[in-house]
């Protein structure tokens, strides 16, 4: 039975890369055909570089992702601390209710957010769709991600640790960034990666809270489609693949590096 399992797990494989290996091949591909070959060029590669519309809405892209993710962490850390000290059934209720976007279809937060911009809007205050709607949605939606990865961390801390700081002369603030950050960082990072890859990522919510001054990459490849895709977008697609296969590759081998530095140390106490 060991070749049905390998068998399948080749099939997922190829069900889940073939496509990706088809856009990277057709992205040097001379006609604008995705069906047909007709020769080897990079000429995608330097009009891609050259295409303003998508190089301003990849540019919108990574600085709402970054912006967003950046507050939302802190937010969704400050929320999470505060979460893990409440009563118990205060707790189960908050928990409850951070759920709850998680939960939902994004088209119904999509919608919901673009009803709440156009109420403030119509009570005097001066919203407009694009950059700021874009990176309040984002926020909206990531804090719940950023508190489900801190909270496991803030529930393994000891929490006397905390108290032992300001009994050896700590102020509450010097404990909190001494004792408190440092045990639950791998937390804030886990928030902070999974909410900049929801930012980069999410269609559904931006297309309905953005604005004509300010797109997101997904939403201009979207307009791209009612007309026909250009080989450029094959192009980007290719780039930001290797770019994100480079960083995991990267982080494998370090971590991997981490491992065996610390069990040549264990060796070396033993």
């Amino acid at each position: 039975m060991k070749w049905l399992s390998k068998s399948y797990v080749g099939v997922v494989m190829t069900f889940l890369y073939a496509p990706i290996i088809v856009l990277i091949v057709f992205s040097f591909n001379q006609s604008k055909s995705r069906g047909a070959w007709t020769g080897f060029t990079l000429d995608w590669y330097r009009q891609l570089f050259h295409n303003e519309t998508i190089l301003q809405s990849l540019m919108n892209t990574l600085v709402i992702a970054v912006v967003s993710s950046v507050i939302a962490t802190l937010l969704g850390t400050l929320a999470a601390i505060g979460i893990v000290n409440m009563k118990r059934w205060q707790r189960n209720l908050v928990m409850n209710i951070t759920y709850m976007p998680i939960i939902n279809p994004e088209i119904v937060v999509g919608v919901s957010l673009m009803l709440l911009f156009v109420w403030i809007k119509s009570m005097g205050v001066a919203v407009e769709f694009g950059f700021v709607t874009l990176v309040l949605a984002h926020i909206t939606f990531n804090v719940p991600y950023v508190i489900l990865n801190v909270m496991p961390k803030l529930r393994q801390m000891d929490t006397s640790l905390y108290e032992a700081a300001q009994d050896l002369g700590c102020n509450p603030r010097q404990a909190f960034f001494k004792v408190v950050v440092p045990e639950i960082l791998p937390g804030i990072i886990s928030g902070f990666l999974m909410s900049f890859t929801y930012s980069l990522d999410d269609f559904i919510i931006s297309y309905f809270v953005s604005g004509p001054t300010s797109q997101t990459l997904p939403i201009t490849i979207y307009s791209m489609t009612r007309r026909k895709v250009s080989p450029e977008i094959n192009a980007l697609s290719a780039i930001i693949f290797v770019v994100v296969l480079v960083v995991l590759l990267a982080v494998n081998i370090h971590d991997a590096h981490k491992e065996r530095e610390s069990r040549m140390k264990a060796r070396a106490r033993a």
